[in-house]
């Protein structure tokens, strides 16, 4: 049986289509599972335990210079790509115009069905043309978190009942070659570090800089090293900001989806903002906790886990609220917070 998932992006709305893939891979394990995704997500979705083939949109640029060469030329490579396989189910699970037309330009195997959203779910984005160009359009809950949302139309496209355990296969890669070329990564390896997540597409959903040095502050006295992660040049000017005012800490280079990935599974555990690299280090497993400023954490956060809990307070969690749920995920995880070695 040949399947097609249609997730585009972004990278947490990525990451929470990973639990269907694994539902589907432990419920048929002689499915071939492909996903067509944004280029700038598939190093992470190759990571995905169960992937066959990671079919890459570069819509994004595409929308920039629409009638160019370049983007015409990459197009119809997209679309031969694409359009290689014949399948047996092309799940559309982003409820997207854009999925949607994906999901269309799939060739199904004769007999087959595309399955997509009947309807949107609550703080969702959806678009009609989900369910106009579907063969089929599953009704789903509208009170159902991003991860159910997804697990719940494979199941229902494929005739399965869901796996009692979420799972989402992301693989990291701590003991390949890279790690040990890699000298920022390496060193901080042989130290107890969290890493800081401050950066995200929202304004609203950041959490003050005077907290950030407050919260690392506690973290360099329980005896760990923090480190800072950056996607940009103002994120970068922030993490720069938060280290200079500790005294164990690191601005990470500017890493790619890969390296990130595998530099975040080295850590004690992460505490960040509601961000997509929040959301890889719950797939990762990690001890993590989850600054939400809107009370939005059923929705995205993490949901069954003690080890991974979020936080939420308007107009923004204290300090101290953060720094307690750390301490009961250490707790929870038998993790010491020991004062520094002299």
């Amino acid at each position: 049986m040949k399947i097609l998932l249609v997730k585009l992006s972004s990278l947490g709305d990525v990451v929470h289509a990973m639990p269907a893939l694994q539902d589907i891979h432990q419920t048929l394990p002689d499915a071939q599972i492909d996903w067509v995704v944004e280029a700038a997500f598939a190093p992470l979705v190759r990571r995905c335990t169960g992937v066959a083939r990671v079919i890459e949109s570069d819509e994004r640029r595409w929308r920039k210079s629409p009638f160019s060469t370049h983007t015409r030329a990459a197009w119809r490579a997209f679309k031969l790509d694409l359009r290689r396989e014949h399948y047996d189910a092309v799940i559309d699970l982003q409820g997207l115009t854009k999925s949607a037309v994906v999901s269309r330009l799939a060739r199904l195997a004769p007999g087959s069905k595309r399955y997509a959203l009947a309807n949107r779910t609550d703080g969702a984005g959806y678009e009609a043309p989900t369910r106009w160009l579907a063969d089929v359009a599953v009704p789903i809950a509208p009170h159902t978190s991003a991860v159910q949302r997804s697990r719940e139309l494979c199941a229902r496209a494929l005739g399965y009942s869901l796996p009692e355990k979420e799972s989402f296969g992301l693989v990291s890669l701590v003991h390949s070659a890279w790690i040990a070329t890699d000298t920022v990564v390496n060193r901080l390896s042989k130290l107890p570090c969290v890493v800081l997540i401050h950066g995200t597409s929202r304004a609203d959903k950041q959490w003050p800089v005077a907290h950030w040095q407050a919260l690392g502050a506690r973290l360099n006295a329980a005896g760990y090293t923090v480190a800072l992660a950056h996607g940009s040049d103002a994120e970068q000017r922030t993490s720069e900001s938060v280290a200079s005012q500790l005294t164990s800490a690191v601005v990470w280079p500017r890493l790619g989806l890969d390296a990130l990935t595998d530099a975040l599974a080295q850590s004690a555990g992460v505490i960040g903002v509601d961000s997509g690299l929040s959301h890889i280090a719950v797939a990762l497993d990690l001890p993590h906790v989850q600054i939400y400023n809107f009370d939005t954490a059923w929705r995205t956060g993490p949901q069954h886990s003690a080890r991974q809990v979020s936080v939420f307070a308007r107009p923004a969690p204290s300090v101290d609220a953060v720094w307690q749920a750390w301490l009961g995920v250490c707790l929870t995880v038998r993790q010491p917070v020991a004062s520094r070695p002299a």
